[in-house]
């Protein structure tokens, strides 16, 4: 019976994609620190991994899609719509980004990424040692 890379990987693949797509807002949150008026932004990881994860084959019981034409690709697969941050302590120049809450969801966003990788790699591997018989 073939694999493939979605029945290897599962939802780590579209994992990845947010993470990154995560790490990009909140890296411009950062650099947007002290832009007068610049609304911090993010993404709800949680749900949008849930509607991502609704829309892989084989993970909710949905069918398979047997045409290349039907399938998706990440960025119409939807889950990461932009949500402003709510600040803490808002700024008189209606600045909202608080560096202490973006760096410390950054550092867990690349924890998360990281682990992801490691996941990904470990399934690899595994595939390797299959396919040398070892």
């Amino acid at each position: 019976m073939p694999l493939s890379f979605k029945q290897v990987l599962g939802i780590h693949e579209p994992a990845l994609y947010m993470q990154s797509r995560r790490a990009q807002l909140l890296a411009a949150n950062i650099a947007n620190a002290d832009t007068p008026g610049y609304k911090a932004r993010d993404i709800d990881f949680r749900a949008a991994l849930q509607q991502v994860q609704e829309m892989v084959p084989g993970q909710s019981g949905q069918l398979e899609v047997t045409n290349k034409r039907h399938l998706r690709s990440m960025d119409d697969m939807g889950g990461d719509e932009v949500m402003y941050r709510q600040p803490l302590q808002p700024s008189l120049d209606g600045n909202t980004v608080e560096p202490h809450v973006e760096m410390a969801a950054f550092t867990e966003n690349s924890m998360r990424y990281l682990m992801s990788l490691q996941f990904i790699s470990g399934k690899f591997k595994t595939l390797n040692m299959a396919i040398r018989g070892q």
